[in-house]
């Protein structure tokens, strides 16, 4: 019987620091599959594009894109406005880009823009 029990103790004395162990070790894998989704999840809320056209008077940019999932619409090519007019030195036409267009006091805007 003594044996049984110093036998059931030394299991309890394992099992817990193991299981511990093992629930520390998921929170820490939860955390960087998080931080990798949410990094995913930006690109991922980028469309891609092609300029065609810098207009720099009016403030704006045509765009052959794919389809803005955002704003529910198909690939096309279309004029956008730009959030911030830095924007429209940053690109030429025929640069492949990735941007997120949104719609601002009612025109279609782009409001972020990354060179690929």
């Amino acid at each position: 019987m003594k044996n049984v029990l110093v036998s059931m103790a030394m299991i309890c004395m394992v099992t817990v620091p193991v299981s511990a162990y093992a629930a520390d070790e998921a929170s820490h894998a939860a955390v960087a599959t998080d931080g990798a989704q949410a990094g995913g999840q930006a690109k991922a809320g980028m469309s891609h594009g092609e300029i065609r056209k810098v207009d720099a008077a009016a403030g704006k940019l045509t765009i052959k894109h794919g389809p803005l999932e955002n704003l529910g619409m198909d690939a096309m090519t279309m004029v956008f406005k730009v959030k911030d007019s830095a924007m429209l030195s940053q690109v030429k036409p025929g640069d492949r880009i990735d941007f997120v267009a949104e719609e601002v006091d009612g025109a279609l805007t782009v409001v972020k823009l990354e060179k690929r």
